[in-house]
This record gives C-alpha cells, sequence and structure tokens, in this order.
C-alpha cells in the first residue's frame, strides 16, 4: 500500500533527489519556506528547505523497489529502513503542508514588516514558543544564539529532540506563570 517515507539526502541534494524521484514517477514532497535576506542592498525572499537533507516520498514498497529509491541520484537511504518500513501518517504530511501554505499566505499578506521591539535576551534552557513560521504555535527550549539574527531552538520531532536553526523574530519566551 502505497504511503509516506522519509528520505534523507546527500548535503543540500533534496531539489537532485526529488529531481531524480520524479524521473521515475515517484511524488516527493519536499517541504520549504520563505525566508528574506539583504542581496546588495535588497531585500529578497528564498525558498529554503524546512528540513534540510530531508524529504518525504509516496510509494508502495511492494510495488516500487527500496533498492532503486537508495540507488537513486542525491538520495542516501530511506529513514527508518531496516526489517521493516517505517511509514509516516498522511496526517502529519497533511498538517506541515497547511502550515507551510498558513506561513506564505501570511508572508505574502504583510508587506515589508516595520522595526519590532527587540525580545529580551535568552538564556540556555528558556522555553519558547514559535510565534511564525513553519512551527509556528509549537514550542521549544532556547539553545544559544548562531549569529546576530539566528539562534538554535531545540523541540520534539519526528520522536526526536531536535536542533534546529531559526530566525530570532520568529520566537519568542514563554512566559512562566507561577
Amino acid at each position: 500500500m502505497k504511503a509516506w517515507y522519509l528520505i534523507y539526502c546527500k548535503s543540500r541534494g533534496e531539489a537532485r533527489a526529488q529531481q531524480n524521484l520524479a524521473l521515475q514517477q515517484i511524488e516527493t514532497y519536499l517541504p520549504t519556506y520563505p525566508e528574506e535576506k539583504k542581496v546588495k542592498g535588497e531585500l529578497t525572499v528564498k525558498r529554503v528547505s524546512l528540513f534540510p537533507s530531508y524529504l518525504f516520498a509516496y510509494f508502495d514498497p511492494n510495488i516500487t523497489s527500496v533498492a532503486k529509491i537508495h540507488n537513486t541520484r542525491g538520495v542516501v537511504r530511506i529513514v527508518g529502513c531496516k526489517e521493516l518500513m517505517t511509514p509516516i501518517d498522511d496526517s502529519v504530511i497533511h498538517a506541515i503542508k497547511m502550515r507551510e501554505h498558513k506561513m506564505l499566505s501570511s508572508k505574502l499578506a504583510s508587506s515589508s514588516s516595520s522595526a519590532v521591539e527587540p525580545e529580551p535576551k535568552l538564556n540556555q534552557g528558556d522555553k519558547v514558543c514559535f510565534t511564525k513560521g513553519p512551527f509556528a504555535e509549537l514550542e521549544g527550549i532556547f539553545d544559544e544564539e548562531n549569529g546576530e539574527k539566528r539562534c538554535f531552538v531545540l523541540f520534539e520531532l519526528m520522536g526526536k529532540q531536535q536542533r534546529v536553526i531559526v530566525d530570532k523574530d520568529t520566537i519568542q519566551s514563554v512566559k512562566k506563570h507561577d
């Protein structure tokens, strides 16, 4: 039966793997988010992979050979493919697609944002909540700063604690209520 599976790709090779899987008529989904960058003084928006080095593929392992996917250019392996394939529930993919769409819609609806009052300094271990972007409304733990505008946040994803790099303006401290 067809299901979604998580594919681990070569570094920065998601697009290549996606293209080569498409040539084999395998449906894929690569979640992205818009990232604003200043290039030569102009603000540009670039689509960036939500899960670097990962993409989702929709196929039936009884029809499509797992070896064929493992041998696809850009693909390293199917995650969780040892003895039993671990499919990802359709509701998870649907939720990611909905968040991606919501985030893209809000990004298009908002014009260049005016200066926002800076968030108080966060300390390692502080609980934070994502206010916008693909992880909006999820909570995590602030890990450390990475430059002036970015930081590392730890949160639960696919059953494991993951360390992701995000823009500082996408998180805020969760107020402790005593």
